[in-house]
């Protein structure tokens, strides 16, 4: 883990010293006022790394750091690749190495661009886009389900009580008679939630819900998660099955980040084949192994579809299905996009949703 983050911040520094060279250059601006600009860089640059030695700050201070910190994150992010392409340009002199320096048209464009890019980016994460399946199950059931799935909520610093109640209100909408979730229920922090009272917002879901835990609840700590899915009225299934009302079983598996999380096979080997099977699992991974053990349907969050693009082209190399629904013989599988997000509150070229799931027996 040292040496991820290790070489995590090797990249970054690089990432912006490209673009504070880049963004030196291109200003038309007097040199103090460069500066200036360049200090405000810099401390955004500082929120992102500070954020892990946040928890001495009082609460809104450490919510300001995670939030100009990791917003600044993708914002860099897309400033890298926009200088790239005017790199590429400029060598292959598909553009004149005037555009690069002191110029005030370039300097607008890229500013218009950005805020157009990035407003939109906001406003579209805000809206939650409700995805309405229906799935068909071979053993019976003793009345057509509705189930409303949601992954990722990401509660914490950036998404508070307030944004989580009112997804809770989404999901209450629905009529739902069951709920689940699919990790990463907190963001990797609890201490904003036990401040916000999120708790007592979760505890209104109208349905019995139950979740399986995320990498970023294990980055929380497991039992700081547990201890607050107890306080919310949520059961968390870490390696369990529980039976719900109406001819259901879930397998909740516990994280990829637990190495010795129980193999499905052998989690699954108890459980009645007569009953519809759903399989929570955070991380899309070996999607072959719900298959093999006859689940009806697995349900898994994680890939955010790679949140802003073009990192969806990257989750999409990365697994067998990144994003919506999925099959395998005889199990269906859907991967959410998640309903709430990591870092910065941008969505670019992907959407947070909630799933709506009519599941019907024989």
């Amino acid at each position: 883990m040292l040496r991820f983050f290790l070489v995590a911040l090797v990249v970054i520094a690089a990432m912006q010293g490209y673009v504070m060279w880049h963004v030196w250059r291109l200003l038309p601006l007097a040199a103090p006022l460069k500066v200036v600009v360049m200090l405000i860089m810099l401390v955004a640059l500082g929120c992102l790394i500070g954020q892990f030695a946040s928890d001495g700050l009082p609460l809104p201070a450490a919510t300001a750091v995670y939030e100009i910190g990791n917003s600044w994150l993708i914002i860099a992010f897309y400033l890298l690749m926009i200088f790239v392409v005017l790199d590429l340009c400029r060598l292959f002199h598909l553009i004149p190495a005037s555009w690069l320096h002191g110029n005030a048209v370039t300097t607008l464009v890229i500013t218009a661009l950005m805020l157009v890019t990035f407003v939109g980016g906001n406003l579209h994460y805000r809206h939650k886009v409700r995805q309405a399946m229906t799935f068909s199950v071979s053993q019976p059931l003793d009345k057509p389900l509705r189930i409303v799935f949601v992954s990722d909520l990401h509660a914490g610093f950036h998404n508070p009580s307030s944004e989580i109640g009112r997804w809770v209100d989404l999901i209450n909408a629905e009529q739902p008679d069951l709920i689940l979730i699919g990790g990463d229920l907190i963001d990797g922090n609890v201490r904003p939630l036990l401040a916000q009272g999120t708790a007592d917002e979760l505890r209104r879901l109208a349905a019995p819900a139950y979740a399986c835990p995320g990498n970023h609840d294990y980055m929380a700590g497991i039992d700081k998660a547990t201890q607050f899915c107890q306080q919310a009225g949520i059961h968390l299934l870490r390696d369990q099955v529980a039976t719900v009302d109406g001819g259901v079983t879930i397998i909740g598996r516990d994280d990829r980040s637990n190495p010795q999380r129980m193999p499905l096979a052998q989690l699954m080997a108890g459980t009645d084949p007569a009953t519809c099977r759903i399989v929570l699992d955070h991380q899309p991974y070996n999607l072959e192994q719900a298959e093999q053990c006859g689940a009806n349907l697995q349900l898994s969050g994680h890939t955010h579809h790679g949140q802003v693009w073009p990192l969806n082209w990257v989750t999409q190399a990365l697994y067998e299905c990144d994003y919506g629904a999925h099959k395998r013989g005889n199990t269906d599988y859907y991967i959410s996009s998640g309903i709430g997000i990591w870092g910065g509150k941008f969505r670019i070229g992907t959407s947070s949703e909630y799933a709506v799931i009519e599941l019907k027996g024989r």
